[in-house]
Parts: structure tokens; C-alpha cells; sequence
């Protein structure tokens, strides 16, 4: 199945654009998802407590894909 990642912020520096469309299996987790991308992009390591939406939903790491699902990294947020 394919789905849209939007990256944002400094997340979207380290990957290099802000949208990448990958194809996964029906059913992936968020978990697993973020492994992934952890793995491929590992200056992502140093911002590992980004949040993560489902279609502008948060969600858990848990949360399980669906096609046509688009996932949003947002970066932590600090200021003052």
C-alpha cells in the first residue's frame, strides 16, 4: 500500500523535502514505521520524540496503516 509522509520543521531539513511517498504493508504499524525511517535517515535519532498524525489525527505508536494513509512528523516544540 502507499502512503505520504509529511515531514515539518527540522525534520524536514534532515530528510531533505517534505513529502516522500513509500509503499508498506497493509497493517504496518506507526512503531514500526518509525523504526524504519529512524533507519534509513538516522540523523532523525537526535529528534526521536517527534509527535506523529494519521490523516491530522495524532496517534499512537500502535496505530496500524492503511492505504492512502497520509502520517505527519511534526518536531517537539520548545519557546518561550
Amino acid at each position: 500500500m502507499k502512503i505520504q509522509i509529511l515531514f515539518f520543521g527540522i525534520l524536514k531539513d534532515i530528510v531533505g523535502k517534505n513529502t516522500l511517498e513509500i509503499t508498506e504493508e497493509e497493517g504496518t504499524s506507526i512503531a514500526a514505521l518509525k523504526a524504519a525511517l529512524l533507519e534509513r535517515y538516522t540523523k532523525l535519532n537526535d529528534f526521536s520524540n517527534f509527535s506523529i498524525a494519521v490523516n491530522e489525527e495524532y496517534v499512537t505508536t500502535n496505530y496500524r496503516l492503511k492505504a492512502n494513509d497520509t502520517v505527519a512528523l511534526i518536531p517537539p516544540v520548545s519557546g518561550g
